[in-house]
């Protein structure tokens, strides 16, 4: 099993601060599954208006978390190190599903596995939890690209 220190996420993943939603790897299985996390803390600027009275973490960027732990699954997948002209995209969301709210001083548990990968484009299940309750869940799929 791997895992990932900060660090070594920033190596892969283009996000920085505010949008990197990736603290950590705690394993990953090639070409199947990743655990990581995200330490969710009243410092993250979407909470100034997410709700000031009542302060929840976004779903879309509990879906976006998940996306960059299936970028970093696809990338340890095939033996790559992405560079600066290396994107990866979203192409889908599906059965999106919010269970719990997400609050501050919650962390983050995101398990992705992979379902498909196929000529840069690859089908993801994704499942947040904070503890034991599950917190979002969805089917993903993203490409991989090329730029110029």
């Amino acid at each position: 099993m791997t895992t990932l220190d900060i660090h070594q996420i920033l190596k892969l993943l283009p996000h920085r601060y505010p949008f990197l939603l990736v603290d950590r790897v705690l394993s990953m299985e090639k070409g199947k599954r990743i655990t990581a996390l995200k330490n969710v803390t009243m410092n993250e600027p979407f909470f100034n208006g997410h709700f000031p009275h009542r302060p929840v973490m976004p779903g879309v960027l509990m879906l976006e978390a998940m996306a960059q732990a299936a970028a970093l699954l696809s990338f340890h997948s095939l033996d790559m190190v992405p560079d600066d002209n290396t994107v990866y995209y979203f192409a889908a969301i599906d059965g999106a599903r919010f269970k719990r709210p997400v609050e501050p001083g919650d962390q983050l548990t995101l398990e992705v596995t992979i379902d498909r990968m196929k000529a840069g484009i690859s089908k993801f299940s994704g499942r947040a939890l904070v503890g034991t309750e599950l917190a979002c869940e969805a089917t993903l799929m993203c490409a991989m690209r090329q730029i110029n």
